[in-house]
């Protein structure tokens, strides 16, 4: 993957002027990432001990490698080396369907018939270095639930559970680890009066909330990673329903954010397209950029091709549509899964290259001038360090991608999918 000719002439990233020479080094570990592996990732294994720190043992079918290797699963605590910056300096990874996780146990004793678009629990993906959720909500049961479904509603066969199940399990991180702030995209399908507010404070998460009067609307700047913290304003919470924003005082996401077409458009290589609600990429009326990844039906044996280079190839697109701005969100589809460094590698090179000019954040020298770096041959991909980071057995993937259950024939799937819901939309 090559850089645009532009952006190798002259890189202007949040004032900072990038020299040449960060940009061709930049440039080369991208392109090196879609073809390689890091710093003993992809060694054969049997059992994430096979690995080192931040690694898991996984395979990745959609590249026809069914040898299981060492493959990066945590993100860099990108906080702990460049701090005190604006928020909407930063980049973090988001999880699509956060909620939508494969063996989700079916609360309704119903069997549930929908996609996935996950592996592990909220929990653990915080804990790997997630700071973004998508996460849709339904009235469903008298209450609030995650779901997938069409036209607005949430049907048995497509439910998760109660949305304050997740939202406990958001408390519980941001308690237990008070430097960390994450962000919350809801597709909104709540119709009931002020049900969606007093979902998060039932969950205990209003201490955390940022408030809406304080967010910037024009594109300014947000304010710092410090602010954030010092004043335990840690929670970021974006609806799709602009009613929300008068009505429930959470913010209209459209109105603080870009963000390209998720599913196939957004995947389809050499465009960037916005999304219909989003102002256009390159617009500066607002200060935060989503990119979203993930083609339209997710296929968990595809993702860690999905994840690797053509991943990395249209941050490159989406920069150049939203006129040389990388994004603070990147979401995607099993998240871990890729054939080396994936996600996580990505924006640690979108860290680096934006906050201190540097090939990678691990390159960065804490309190050192702009595009002073550390004088190292190759990256290190160090992950977090707290033991919140920690691997747990939801992370030691199986050879289920192969299995029909996890991986249907997508055609005859579709087509089974599509006709049961047909026919229960007849019904009232």
């Amino acid at each position: 993957m090559k850089f645009p000719y532009q952006m190798q002439r002259k890189c202007t990233s949040h004032h900072h002027q990038i020299p040449l020479s960060v940009i061709l080094i930049f440039s080369f570990f991208i392109l090196t990432f879609s073809t390689a592996c890091f710093n003993g990732n992809c060694q054969p294994c049997s059992a994430a001990t096979d690995c080192g720190p931040g690694l898991y043992c996984g395979h990745c079918p959609g590249l026809g490698r069914t040898q299981p290797v060492c493959t990066r699963g945590q993100a860099t605590l990108v906080t702990s080396i460049v701090n005190g910056l604006p928020f909407n300096k930063y980049s973090w990874i988001m999880t699509h369907n956060s909620f939508s996780i494969m063996d989700a146990p079916s609360l309704n004793g119903v069997q549930r018939l929908t996609f996935y678009n996950q592996e592990d629990t909220v929990t653990n993906q915080l804990r790997n270095g997630v700071r973004g959720l998508m996460l849709d909500m339904y009235d469903f049961e008298n209450d609030i639930w995650l779901c997938h479904s069409f036209q607005g509603q949430c049907f048995n066969f497509t439910a998760f559970q109660p949305a304050i199940k997740t939202l406990e399990e958001v408390e519980s991180f941001l308690t237990e680890n008070p430097m960390e702030i994450v962000t919350i995209v809801i597709e909104d399908y709540v119709r009931t009066p002020n049900a969606l507010i007093n979902l998060f404070r039932n969950a205990g998460l209003d201490k955390y909330w940022f408030p809406l009067s304080d967010m910037p609307k024009g594109g300014e700047d947000w304010p710092t990673i410090t602010q954030m913290v010092q004043e335990n304003r840690r929670l970021l919470v974006f609806t799709s329903d602009a009613s929300k924003e008068a009505e429930e005082g959470i913010a209209y996401q459209w109105r603080y954010m870009v963000e390209n077409e998720s599913g196939d458009p957004g995947v389809q290589r050499g465009s960037c397209p916005h999304r219909k609600e989003s102002k256009p990429l390159n617009s500066r009326s607002a200060s935060l950029f989503l990119q979203n990844y993930f083609p339209t039906y997710p296929v968990e044996a595809d993702s860690c091709r999905e994840n690797s280079g053509p991943l990395a190839d249209m941050v490159n697109t989406c920069y150049k549509n939203a006129g040389n701005m990388l994004p603070n969100f990147i979401a995607v589809n099993f998240y871990m899964r890729s054939n080396g460094g994936g996600v996580f590698d990505i924006v640690d090179r979108i860290n680096g290259h934006t906050l201190c000019g540097c090939s990678t954040i691990t390159t960065c020298q804490e309190g050192a001038p702009f595009g002073s770096c550390k004088n190292i041959s190759v990256p290190s991909l160090s992950p977090m360090t707290n033991t919140a980071g920690s691997f747990t057995g939801s992370v030691q993937f199986s050879r289920r991608s192969t299995s029909p259950l996890h991986s249907p024939n997508c055609s005859l799937f579709l087509l089974f999918y599509f006709l049961l819901t047909a026919v229960l939309l007849q019904f009232p």
